[in-house]
């Protein structure tokens, strides 16, 4: 390994790279896109994490992102510190709900359907009906995860997708969705069986979030073996006013 000291070599290195990452680089750098700039909170000390929140090195809060954690004082704690920096902070507490097992689905799939990977050329029609999504930056996100990460669909007699699932960065199964006109036939419970199966035998933890709101997808979860944790798992979106 060669370790580089002399400031003329670290520019040239850096030049180098930006040469041969040029599509990358933007997409890192984008201020705005609290899709990709996420933080995850895990910490002992309250006291600590409230000094590290004041800090600007281990938080950016010149640009936009979104926080997850369930540890205790974690929502108090960001929102006086956003509160503090006239930062606009948006609240999104989750039900985490945890499958010691695959998912049991009760239904089999049904004739005419198929399992499948999601595929890249499903991403707008997942982008649009993510209730956070509809627009570039979410599609990209989208695009990301479905290249990158696990996940699981059941696709129609035409090959489009009627229900489907992806893992986010954080290894939850997220972003599920049933297409209106296939519900109330336990779909929910066959493509987390399938993508289930593959977590469990590669030794991940099986588990989600839901709004507590969600009534439907509580109960179709819950009717497969996920079952509710304490405490309530936050999603904090920051951005500037």
């Amino acid at each position: 390994m060669l370790i580089l000291t002399c400031p003329g070599q670290l520019q040239r290195l850096e030049e180098a790279l930006r040469r041969s990452l040029p599509a990358t680089l933007p997409e890192h750098r984008d201020p705005g896109d609290f899709y990709a700039n996420q933080l995850t909170v895990y910490y002992r000390d309250e006291g600590a994490w409230r000094a590290l929140l004041g800090g600007t090195e281990a938080v950016g809060w010149t640009r936009a992102f979104q926080m997850q954690g369930m540890q205790e004082g974690m929502y108090e704690a960001v929102r006086e510190a956003a509160e503090a920096k006239g930062l606009r902070l948006e609240t999104y507490p989750y039900q985490a709900l945890l499958s010691p097992q695959p998912p049991r689905p009760r239904v089999q799939v049904p004739p005419g359907l198929r399992l499948a990977p999601v595929s890249p050329s499903h991403v707008p029609l997942l982008n649009a009906t993510w209730g956070f999504g509809g627009n570039a930056r979410s599609r990209r996100f989208l695009l990301g995860l479905v290249r990158a990460l696990p996940n699981a669909c059941l696709l129609g007699p035409r090959g489009r997708p009627v229900s489907w699932s992806l893992l986010d960065p954080l290894g939850c199964l997220s972003h599920g969705y049933t297409l209106p006109a296939w519900r109330g036939q336990g779909l929910t419970g066959v493509v987390l069986g399938a993508l289930g199966r593959g977590l469990h035998a590669r030794g991940f933890p099986i588990y989600c979030r839901v709004l507590p709101s969600n009534t439907s997808s509580q109960r179709a979860v819950r009717a497969v073996g996920f079952l509710p944790q304490p405490g309530t798992l936050y999603t904090l979106v920051v951005t500037p006013q």
